[in-house]
């Protein structure tokens, strides 16, 4: 293979609603951690382990305008992108670091609202990845993409 890949592609739930930050010229960007989750069994106890993963999720101008007016925390979102890494120098003068998922597609799969209306109105819970809630940005012509 000549080439290289970085590439990411995630399934969780939002652990923060959006954060901007605007830039002169009228960029912006949105950062919001997302939550995987890994679930097994311990085979000598027999308990139910649940192991969380973070993730720093950056979106980019439209993209993050477009998830701070739908999204909030605990929704669950499919994301693709690619792992950034980057440096900076803290106000007390010690280098900081950070590794990102640098956003370049994104799926809505249920908003909270939507899971908790459904418990409440029609008792039922979502099942695995077979739940889908209707997108929270209909009408169709609303957005961009």
């Amino acid at each position: 293979m000549n080439g290289t890949l970085n590439k990411v592609m995630l399934i969780g739930h939002l652990g923060d609603d959006v954060k901007m930050h605007y830039f002169d010229g009228g960029n912006c960007i949105g950062r919001f951690p997302l939550a995987t989750n890994e679930v097994y069994i311990n085979k000598q106890t027999n308990e139910k382990i649940t192991s969380t993963e973070w993730h720093n999720l950056v979106v980019r101008n439209k993209a993050a305008e477009i998830c701070e007016k739908y999204l909030s925390k605990g929704d669950k979102i499919f994301v693709e992108g690619r792992i950034k890494s980057r440096q900076w120098q803290a106000e007390d003068g010690t280098t900081k670091y950070t590794t990102e998922i640098q956003v370049t597609e994104f799926t809505f799969l249920t908003t909270k609202k939507e899971v908790d209306g459904l418990k409440t109105t029609q008792n039922l819970e979502p099942k695995g990845t077979n739940f889908e809630a209707p997108n929270p940005a209909a009408p169709e012509n609303d957005l961009p993409f």
